[in-house]
């Protein structure tokens, strides 16, 4: 297998699966005959093509998300002892709770309990995602659905938009005073700096994610191909810190931005 080429591209042989990807390259303007095609300066043009292979990593990874919770709600909701005690062995609710646990305890550390238990759902489920996203790179015959800006740039708006909402929510209007500044005369200088300061976040987020985990799995790949046997293992494992540390940075400044925005204190 190629470096771009996955399992899901054995789908091509089916005449419904080309012309849906043909399509959508046509009408999304990402592929050779779009109606509205991407000119990206210093990018080849086939780089910008759209591609089904990313969506359907990310649905695996949502539809394993789904399935982990399902067995965990399960198991407690059965009660008992089954309830409270994780099994002994290894199993997809033991890696779910801890998992969650190093979520909420940085939450805690970063929000405070009170808004630690409160986002937890939202923080946690891109944690989850993001980590299922970026190890599906170290599986033969897959790739991450987050070494794409189509898959980093989503979840950063959402982070984004959630962000307003729950500021909002909390504070009403006058959660928008933060963008003026302390001092009624300082608002003309605040206002543009804090716009810049705000739409840069869901940029910043996106193009560390894309560019870390691009570049891991492209450093994998070139090992794999030179020395297949056992000298990918030392950059195998290396990915998998990547993967961890990217998660870890993302969710991080999630909280933080969250955190600044539901804060009485600013």
């Amino acid at each position: 297998m190629g470096d771009s080429t996955t399992w899901f591209d054995y789908l091509f042989h089916f005449e419904w699966f080309r012309s849906l990807d043909r399509w959508l390259q046509y009408h999304l303007g990402r592929g050779p005959e779009s109606a509205t095609p991407w000119d990206i300066p210093g990018v080849p043009a086939e780089a910008a093509y759209w591609t089904l292979t990313h969506v359907f990593i990310a649905i695996v990874a949502a539809l394993i998300i789904i399935w982990g919770c399902i067995k965990f709600f399960r198991a407690v909701r059965g009660g008992g002892e089954s309830a409270i005690v994780p099994p002994a062995r290894l199993t997809p609710r033991n890696a779910f709770e801890l998992i969650t646990d190093a979520v909420y305890s940085t939450m805690v550390t970063v929000m405070g309990e009170k808004n630690a238990k409160k986002y937890l759902p939202f923080i946690g489920a891109f944690a989850l995602f993001i980590l299922l996203s970026n190890v599906f790179a170290l599986v033969p015959g897959f790739a991450a659905a987050t070494e794409t800006m189509k898959t980093n740039l989503i979840l950063a708006l959402i982070v984004f938009f959630a962000t307003h909402y729950f500021g909002v929510r909390e504070h009403g209007l006058a959660y928008f005073k933060q963008f003026l500044g302390p001092v009624p005369w300082l608002a003309p200088i605040m206002l543009p700096i804090e716009i810049v300061s705000h739409l840069a976040r869901p940029v910043s987020l996106s193009l560390r994610l894309t560019a870390n985990i691009a570049a891991d799995h492209k450093v994998i790949f070139v090992f794999f191909g030179l020395v297949p046997l056992l000298s990918p293992v030392p950059f195998l494992l290396m990915g998998l810190l990547v993967s961890i540390l990217q998660v870890f940075v993302f969710s991080l400044l999630s909280m933080v931005y969250i955190s600044m925005a539901v804060s009485h204190d600013h």
